[in-house]
């Protein structure tokens, strides 16, 4: 598809405005401006449910350098509401390559603008934290755009997590194919899609779970009813905070089924426990993020995508004291909840943030990354496995 550029504007809250060119949709979209790190993979973060309601800036000034294709995708749809790059290559040079990165946002409908000073805008929102922003083809006045930027919801409160999710149950076999008999026993797990990544299933699958999807909103109780081996709760975006069905529904399953749940899925189960969520001043997006594991001192390079984090002063525990070794403990800090005693497993070393943790007196787990991801490339991918024990 040959398009002429037209110019494009991006602003965001404060006023700071970015002009490029259009390499997308043409039209407006308006969302949270975040930045993500990673040298590759924008076809997975285009279509990561996770990144419903933002607009995402990649750091790595060439992107679109080896199209995109069908086989790549997280999710049945492109979640971003716009993209942001440097620069957005119009030749696609892979043998993997089914159409050109721009072809592919304009044909999901999703503005993107390239030509952006993005090293500036990416320290823009590191100074000031993650805005709302605003990307038009249209309406190319930065006052104007500005204006209208600020009279759009901002991320904080916002629930997305059912709009991320399936509509309808779903078994895992009828996208990824059969479970892999590998590891052993098969096991049946229930995943609670709240914006589920595709790669995870397929990872369950390889390691001999057999899984069933169901909807955000599910109650505990038609999960329940399954008898399954145990629950997954999956990744998805929103303030998790706002997820109260989430959250209603995963005390349901502490106690009762084995829990293994990955970055909101993380943040839900934290909140049944009793615990509570901030959001960060700008997240973490991106690959190669060191997480040290306390129970065995290893360090994980983990792939993030999360602008919300666990607070552990909830339960009383200081970060700082977790690392200079004031709590007076050699492995991690574990607290009293009113579901048992819980383990603060995972911590992040590059901002001392809570990324993991376990519970001891039921069979339930979680950590803030991706372990489904590459970096590393397979550092976390034994947490699959780590499931498969409590299920055991």
């Amino acid at each position: 598809m040959s398009r002429s550029p037209r110019p494009a504007l991006l602003v965001l809250e404060d006023g700071s405005a970015f002009r490029g060119k259009s390499f997308g949709a043409e039209g407006e979209a308006f969302g949270e401006a975040v930045f993500n790190t990673a040298m590759s993979g924008y076809q997975e973060v285009l279509t990561d449910p996770s990144y419903i309601g933002q607009i995402v800036t990649m750091t790595s000034p060439h992107q679109g350098n080896y199209g995109v294709n069908a086989e790549d995708v997280e999710s049945g749809r492109v979640g971003v509401a716009g993209f942001v790059v440097r620069h957005a290559s119009s030749r696609a040079s892979s043998w993997r390559a089914e159409e050109t990165l721009g072809d592919y946002l304009a044909r999901a409908g999703v503005p993107a603008i390239e030509g952006v000073d993005t090293r500036r805008l990416t320290l823009r929102i590191r100074q000031k934290g993650a805005m709302r922003s605003g990307i038009s083809t249209v309406d190319l006045d930065p006052e104007s755009m500005s204006e209208r930027v600020r009279q759009t919801p901002g991320m904080e409160g916002a629930d997305l997590a059912a709009k991320a999710s399936t509509g309808e149950p779903y078994e895992a076999r009828d996208v990824v194919g059969p479970a892999s008999p590998a590891p052993g026993r098969i096991f049946r797990v229930a995943a609670v899609d709240f914006g589920l990544k595709r790669n995870i299933i397929r990872l369950l699958s390889q390691n001999g779970c057999e899984t069933t999807i169901f909807p955000a909103r599910t109650e505990a109780s038609t999960v329940l009813a399954g008898d399954f081996d145990g629950v997954f709760l999956s990744n998805g975006p929103g303030d998790p905070a706002a997820t109260t069905y989430g959250i209603e529904t995963v005390k349901g399953f502490i106690g009762r089924v084995p829990v293994f749940g990955i970055c909101l899925g993380h943040q839900l189960l934290a909140l049944a426990l009793g615990g509570r969520t901030f959001k960060l001043k700008f997240g973490h997006r991106g690959v190669n993020q060191p997480v040290r594991d306390l129970e065995t001192g290893r360090v994980e390079i983990t792939s993030h995508n999360h602008g919300f984090a666990v607070d552990p002063s909830a339960w009383g525990v200081s970060a700082a004291a977790t690392w200079d070794g004031t709590d007076g403990s050699a492995g991690p800090p574990v607290v009293d909840t009113a579901r048992g005693r819980v383990a603060l497993t995972h911590w992040n070393l590059n901002d001392r943030t809570l990324e993991g943790l376990r519970c001891l007196d039921v069979p339930a787990l979680s950590v803030q990354y991706h372990p489904e991801a590459a970096p590393g490339p397979h550092d976390a991918r034994h947490l699959f496995a780590r499931f498969r024990e409590l299920m055991s």
